[in-house]
């Protein structure tokens, strides 16, 4: 028997949906689940075969000892380039003092230091930072994959969102980036590379300066202090790059990241939870957004792959679970479909014995979206509940919407702007309003 769910109530420009019994029963509906990649690149491949910028220490290892590096030397010299690259952030190999003249030809004549390029920088009016990067080719069949990157400065932190894959594997229906075609995986090398630029970009090494009037930390600390897994992509579809580039994030003679300050979201990939959390480290998030799972089958449609209680249970099982080590569960807020006290009563059953923090999500709009975000005073009444009930419920304060920053909203094609400056004109709106759009405050 079919269920119509219609999932944007007061929205009067949303389809309605149905999923019947039987179809959810078989894992299927008339939704896809997941996407198919157009391209593969091996995992861990240093971006275009050339630059040594984003390899782990084996990677840089294999490149000494290809040109000729005699194995007595490798550790020394890995240390050596590690230091030059992540701790220093060198662009060139003459920087590297240390290095001898003749290693240091070698290198410049077989290698680089380049970095992906910087397609265009965008900086919010409230100082977050936006760059589209393109990767180097890959191979004949690949132009340059295209990715989004933000940083979200504030007055004690800077938390740089990185991508996992060009595109997105999943399918969310609430979010930009579910709307864009699965191109490949990121590989490690090139999630990191994401690190080196938001880190030349905001001057973020050793006797550099940011660029004048940046936004960015005052506490003395590092610009970049918090990696998040929550730009392009399913990091827990591309594990094995994931894991190596945390590897080389929080190494301690180099970048230098807490593991305690990197967190990978998921929408709910069950069976790679537990690697994640044995082998990286990190801290978790899961991107829930419903407590049906007739609801969130169409929100988050791996939830008909993994349902709630697989991935709750999954959860409760993660690796170094504690009170001091809690799961955040990311909850956008959407006006008449999940944002009812009814949801918050039962938000907080499901969660109950699992040392949690909810985020809840004011939803970002985007050109196209069937959605709209909750009234103000109803995510206050939603949080309330949720924190009566012990739980501590922020309400994550929109950064960079007004250059499509904001959660949800990244996606790299170029013609986007294009699609959000009709979507100003329709709406009879200039480039300033556009932040207030769909924002309910």
């Amino acid at each position: 028997m079919a269920t119509a769910l219609d999932i944007a109530k007061r929205n009067p420009n949303a389809a309605p949906l149905a999923v019947s019994d039987a179809a959810r029963a078989a894992g299927q509906t008339a939704l896809s689940i997941e996407k198919t990649a157009e391209m593969s690149v091996a995992a861990g491949a240093a971006p275009g075969g050339a630059s040594l910028i984003g390899l782990t220490r084996d990677q840089l290892k294999d490149s000494l000892a290809a040109i000729g590096v005699p194995e007595r030397e490798l550790k020394m010299r890995v240390a050596q380039l590690w230091h030059w690259i992540y701790l220093r952030g060198a662009r060139d190999f003459s920087e590297m003092t240390n290095v001898g003249k003749e290693l240091r030809a070698k290198l410049a004549a077989a290698y680089t230091l380049a970095r992906p390029q910087v397609v265009s920088e965008q900086v919010s009016k409230d100082g977050t930072r936006k760059w589209l990067i393109r990767m180097p080719s890959t191979g004949p069949l690949d132009k340059g994959a295209e990715i989004e990157c933000v940083y979200i400065p504030e007055v004690d932190r800077g938390t740089l969102c990185v991508s996992s894959q060009v595109g997105c594997t999943l399918t969310c229906s609430f979010c930009h980036t579910g709307t864009q075609r699965l191109v490949r995986n990121l590989t490690s090398a090139e999630i990191v590379a994401q690190l080196i630029v938001a880190r030349d970009a905001i001057g973020d090494w050793p006797d550099a300066t940011p660029p004048e009037g940046a936004f960015v930390p005052t506490d003395g600390g590092r610009f970049v202090s918090n990696i998040v897994f929550m730009g392009m992509g399913e990091p827990l579809y591309n594990t094995d790059n994931v894991i190596a580039a945390i590897g080389v994030m929080s190494d301690n003679e180099g970048l230098g990241l807490s593991r305690r300050r990197i967190t990978v979201s998921t929408s709910g990939v069950v069976p790679q939870m537990e690697r994640l959390g044995a082998e990286a480290n990190t801290m978790l998030a899961i991107s829930l957004h419903a407590v049906r799972d007739e609801l969130r089958d169409v929100l988050v449609p791996i939830n008909r792959k993994y349902d709630i209680k697989q991935l709750l249970d999954a959860c409760r099982a993660y690796p170094g679970l504690s009170n001091a080590r809690r799961i955040t569960f990311e909850y956008v807020m959407l006006k008449g479909v999940n944002d009812s006290d009814a949801d918050a009563r039962e938000l907080v059953r499901l969660l109950k014995g699992i040392p949690a923090k909810i985020n809840l999500i004011p939803f970002n709009p985007w050109p196209g979206s069937k959605y709209e975000c909750s009234d103000w005073e109803r995510i206050e009444r939603f949080s309330e509940i949720v924190f009566r009930a012990g739980y501590a419920s922020p309400v994550r304060t929109p950064r960079g919407r007004d250059i499509l920053a904001a959660c949800g909203q990244l996606k790299s094609e170029t013609e986007k702007l294009r699609a959000r400056a009709r979507m100003m004109a329709e709406q009879g709106i200039g480039a300033e309003g556009v932040y207030a759009v769909g924002n309910g405050e």
